[in-house]
């Protein structure tokens, strides 16, 4: 006969007076975690007690029932009413919902306490987004909920943000299938069909990382801190309904911009807009070009202009500025330092003088009918404005005629390289003739190798790497006068002993500016890019340029080292390690001439030590590896960090590859062939930049990725529920 069950008899609940209560030392909560007493005393004025205390009755030393009752369970409660009571909002004597153990019962106070805490299972972060979700669906406010549950309004914008995600993900990170890091990139992207298009490319994937996600969700989309973005403003950009996507979980440096063509309308109006403004000043032709390239002025004669005169109200103004600041000098003459304000109201004078002293330029109105202007963006999103340079075509004839003699030869290119790139004329505003566009440069399309061997690198990116070395020669040079001495010497040497080339000059010596024609858009923003230009500019404005006899006597009293000094900078011009498409039929340089002026140019790189890692170049998806067969992207991981690190990335898709590449490179060292000197360590029968070869490390050596070494998946990060 089988044994019945026994009933279950529970405890009764009651409501028993505030002031009969007392804490229990049997406890089991000794240390403050979770919400304050302070909130939860809130909480409960709010809404009530939510749920009951557990009590048992308090016996004397002969067993009998006292009248009160201690608290094993629910102290935190307690201690939130005992507040309430101190702050007179409630009654001493007011009911509390309790439930009443018996005091024959067979369980402990402490076990009562102890299986109270552990018995609860923390609310899932999901539910807790859905349920702000649901309050604020009802009509309460963000502020309202973060009143309520005692958290900032950002953290309610931020659980609601992760509610919003598209529910198939959701649902995914309910039952642990992606992490909370990985929920909160895709908020990025409020578009449900993108999310799910993301997440159905990265869910299988080896790289399913945060960052990665948050890249593919903004891969069209462009920073606020682009230079285009800064140009138009972001503020403009979304009351022409452009949008922006925000981050609410780390810095974005004010979002991403997702509409790009607006963003570029927009961008093109602007400049549009000043170059009409500056047509009124009456030059011949404005070119308008969101990025111009590196040597956009060769072969442009730029006037110069005298600086306008101060007004009578600037003059008094600056005089008043220069009064104060002498006297306040001969005042605090005698003393080691400035006072503070007296530095600070200096360098205030300073700057208003210097505001004062910075004159506009005034040309020639001759001049101006046949010179123009470049407006472009500057790389901190601020307007450039390049004014009055004047183009070969319309010099006057008669200073022409004298340079026909000397061909194409005489400039290097053959054709007007300063602005033979700008696209014709979209507009003519009171007779000047404003021009819109530029070259763009894109990657030359590289085939997927099936077989995985080396191809020869894209004739395109040749061009684009060996123009950044001839301008990291260039700056080299400069900087060496013995060097470039020696390559002086080198040239007339060689026209002396082995041609002779005698024509109209009275010394047949010359440097003609070369002109990258091919290059990568950053190389203008370039390290040595940088270094030439600004030493270019202090020698220019300490020649007189305008009169021959004055700059030959300046260059008679000039210092033996200066003199050396800017021998180097103006040889530097000549350089050319380029790498040119060759013609077989004659025009241009042949395959022999070609394989001489690399020759010749690695000499030089040896001379000057030049160093293309020093010199600013690395190996970017950009500018090398996503122009480049895997095959090639394989080979810098193998060279730069060994074999095995070459094989983790052997699986992965190009564009994967390239990233991933990049990220191992940084820093590494490592040089395509193309920018490599001959006379470094050799690895494997190639040259190798420092760094790379023998001393590569194995992968157990270098800082790989958590998705390339891991063996188990990263747990999902855990997120406490507010009582």
């Amino acid at each position: 006969m089988a044994k019945a069950a026994q009933k279950i008899t529970l405890s009764p609940s009651r409501d028993i007076p505030f002031d009969k209560l007392v804490l229990s030392q049997s406890n089991v909560r000794r240390i403050k975690a979770g919400v304050s007493v302070e909130e939860l005393a809130e909480d409960i004025a709010r809404r009530g007690l939510l749920q009951g205390l557990n009590v048992r009755p308090v016996l004397d030393a002969e067993g009998v029932e006292t009248g009160m009752f201690e608290i094993p369970a629910g102290g935190r409660r307690f201690q939130a009413l005992s507040l309430l009571v101190k702050q007179k909002r409630l009654a001493k004597t007011a009911p509390i919902p309790c439930i009443v153990r018996d005091t024959a019962s067979e369980i402990l106070a402490e076990d009562d306490s102890l299986a109270e805490n552990m018995q609860r299972i923390a609310l899932h972060p999901l539910d807790q987004f859905r349920a702000f979700q649901a309050l604020r669906e009802k009509g309460q406010g963000e502020e309202a909920i973060a009143a309520a549950f005692f958290v900032t309004p950002q953290i309610v914008k931020q659980r609601l943000k992760l509610a919003s995600v598209a529910p198939a993900l959701l649902e995914v990170y309910a039952v642990d299938g992606m992490t909370l890091e990985q929920l909160m990139a895709f908020t990025v992207n409020p578009d449900h069909a993108r999310q799910a298009q993301v997440w159905e490319a990265v869910k299988n994937s080896w790289n399913k990382e945060p960052y990665a996600i948050r890249r593919m969700l903004t891969e069209t989309s462009v920073r606020a801190s682009d230079r285009r973005a800064v140009f138009v403003g972001v503020d403009a950009y979304e009351a022409a309904g452009g949008i922006v996507l925000r981050d609410l979980f780390q810095g974005d440096d004010g979002g991403w911009l997702e509409d790009l063509a607006l963003l570029d309308l927009m961008v093109a109006e602007k400049l549009q807009a000043e170059a009409e403004a500056l047509a009124t000043e009456g030059w011949k032709w404005i070119k308008v070009a969101t990025d111009l390239p590196y040597g956009y002025s060769h072969g442009l004669r730029r006037l110069a202009g005298d600086p306008a005169p101060m007004t009578e109200e600037e003059s008094a103004a600056h005089a008043s500025l220069l009064a104060e600041y002498r006297a306040l000098e001969e005042e605090y003459s005698g003393q080691d330092e400035y006072p503070e304000e007296i530095d600070a109201r200096l360098g205030q004078l300073e700057m208003a003088m210097e505001a004062l002293e910075q004159r506009p330029l005034i040309y020639d109105e001759v001049e101006v009918g046949r010179a123009g202007v470049f407006v472009t963006l500057d790389r901190d999103g601020s307007l450039a404005i390049y004014r009055s340079y004047v183009r070969p075509e319309d010099e006057p004839r008669e200073e022409t005629a004298v340079q026909d003699g000397d061909g194409a030869d005489a400039t290097g290119q053959g054709d007007d390289v300063g602005v033979s790139n700008w696209k014709p004329s979209v507009t003519s505003v009171g007779g000047t003739v404003i021009t819109s566009g530029g070259q763009p440069i894109g990657p030359d399309p590289t085939e997927e190798d099936d077989d995985g061997a080396l191809k020869p690198l894209p004739e395109r990116l040749v061009m684009e790497l060996t123009a950044h070395r001839t301008l990291a020669l260039r700056e080299a040079i400069g900087r060496s006068p013995d060097v470039a001495l020696t390559l002086l010497l080198l040239k007339l040497v060689t026209d002396t002993f082995r041609t002779s080339s005698a024509t109209g000059s009275s010394l047949e010596a010359s440097v003609r500016h070369v002109y990258m024609s091919a290059q990568a858009t950053d190389l203008k923003d370039s390290v040595v890019a940088k270094l030439v230009d600004e030493r270019h500019a202090a020698w220019e404005a300490d020649l007189p340029l305008g009169d021959d006899a004055a700059l030959w006597e300046y260059l008679t009293v000039l210092d033996q080292g200066s003199r050396l000094a800017l021998l180097a900078h103006c040889l530097s011009f000549g350089i050319n390690a380029l790498h040119e498409k060759v013609n077989p039929y004659g025009a241009g340089i042949s395959a022999s001439g070609l394989t001489r002026r690399m020759a010749h140019a690695d000499l030089v790189a040896r001379a000057v030590d030049l160093d293309m890692v020093e010199a600013g170049w690395e190996p970017t998806v950009d500018g090398y590896l996503n122009r480049v067969p895997k095959a090639r992207i394989l080979e810098a991981v193998r060279e730069a960090k060994g074999e095995g690190t070459a094989q983790l990335l052997d699986h992965l898709k190009k564009g994967e590859m390239a990233v991933e590449a990049e990220r191992l490179l940084k820093g590494s060292g490592w040089l395509p062939e193309v920018l490599r000197r001959v006379d470094l360590v050799t690895f494997d029968g190639e040259a190798v930049g420092e760094g790379q070869g023998e001393d590569a490390g194995e992968p157990e050596d270098i800082d790989l990725p958590a998705f390339l070494t891991a063996d188990l998946p990263v747990s999902a990060a855990s997120m406490m529920a507010a009582e």
